[in-house]
């Protein structure tokens, strides 16, 4: 049977958990919830989609364009093989996997960023994104892994 992280269920003010995130604060599973369901991870991905057609097109440099697109993208995939993991250690190692890919994005926007090929105005708000994310997952991650 999968591994289904997503059975929170919230009566009143109490909490009753199933899965892995039991011992979650209240804000830390909405904040999960919210981020793995309503497509916030999908919705960084299309972000970076757009911010690679974009540079392509005006800036014409595509090796490290393609960077960040791939570990942009690779985020909310490795999100969403988490959500059917077949045990914790499996949610664990794609969350991690996401992780890293997120702050391999860091680096990436930093770097278009410093190097001018990404105006501040567009770094500020896409890297607040990430660092979100970030945030996120590093708390899921050390919260599932403290359970073991």
């Amino acid at each position: 049977m999968p591994y289904q992280a997503k059975q929170i269920f919230l009566d009143n003010a109490s909490i009753f958990l199933s899965g892995s995130l039991k011992g979650l604060s209240k804000q830390e599973i909405r904040g999960y919830d919210e981020w793995c369901y309503s497509g916030k991870s999908k919705a960084f991905a299309l972000r970076i989609i757009k911010l690679y057609r974009c540079l392509c097109d005006e800036k014409r440099e595509f090796v490290l364009f393609k960077q960040v697109l791939k570990s942009g993208t690779s985020i909310g995939a490795n999100v969403k093989e988490a959500q059917v993991a077949q045990s914790k250690k499996d949610f664990l190692a794609k969350m991690y996997i996401a992780y890293k890919e997120a702050n391999e994005t860091e680096y990436w926007l930093e770097l278009l960023f410093e190097s001018g090929y990404l105006e501040e105005k567009n770094f500020r708000s896409i890297y607040g994104d990430n660092k979100e994310i970030l945030k996120l997952l590093v708390a899921i991650t050390k919260t599932v892994s403290s359970e073991q």
